[in-house]
């Protein structure tokens, strides 16, 4: 009996021994020095002046566009916008079919929220699509956006289960339930 104390306070020893060597110990100096503080860098000087009165000259500003929306070719997102039937963020939450560019794909829409959208993505799809991370509606407008918050289509509600619109390279976009 005696033996066997031995040998398993031998094994218990050992087994300490070890785990003290290959952890580092309670008293090990393995300690790593500190980083280095960083150096401070120079800043340049701020200035001040009075901006000019914008109500006298608009000759800094370039023209307002007139007759189309900027990206939309040949006005047909003007037309949409002014026919389009209200939209809610709780009626576009879930799967709908995407046609784009004569392909299609699939859209999931969630309201988690990410950045100032809600969280969203594209399976199958092709071209500026594949980048969508997420949307949000602004006022009768869907608006898709990649995964760094940059609008990439807009589309408004055309029927009961139908959105039409564009992307920012000007394809055709409409999503169907």
């Amino acid at each position: 009996m005696r033996v066997f104390h031995a040998a398993a306070g031998l094994v218990i020893v050992l087994a300490l021994a070890g785990c003290q060597r290959s952890f580092g110990g309670f008293g090990s100096q393995d300690i790593s020095p500190a980083p280095a503080p960083l150096q401070a860098q120079p800043v340049p000087s701020v200035s001040s002046s009075q901006l000019p009165d914008p109500s006298t000259s608009t000759a800094q500003f370039p023209a307002a566009p007139s007759g189309a929306a900027a990206g939309a070719p040949g006005g047909t997102d003007v037309a949409a916008a002014t026919n389009a039937l209200d939209v809610t963020k709780e009626s576009m939450v879930g799967s709908w079919r995407v046609s784009s560019a004569g392909s299609s794909c699939d859209m999931f829409l969630t309201l988690t929220n990410l950045g100032s959208g809600s969280r969203g993505g594209t399976r199958g799809c092709a071209g500026e699509l594949t980048t969508m991370g997420s949307w949000e509606v602004s006022g009768k407008q869907v608006v898709l956006k990649d995964r760094n918050g940059s609008a990439i289509a807009r589309l408004y509600k055309t029927a009961d289960t139908r959105f039409d619109g564009s992307t920012n390279g000007g394809q055709p976009v409409s999503l169907s339930r």
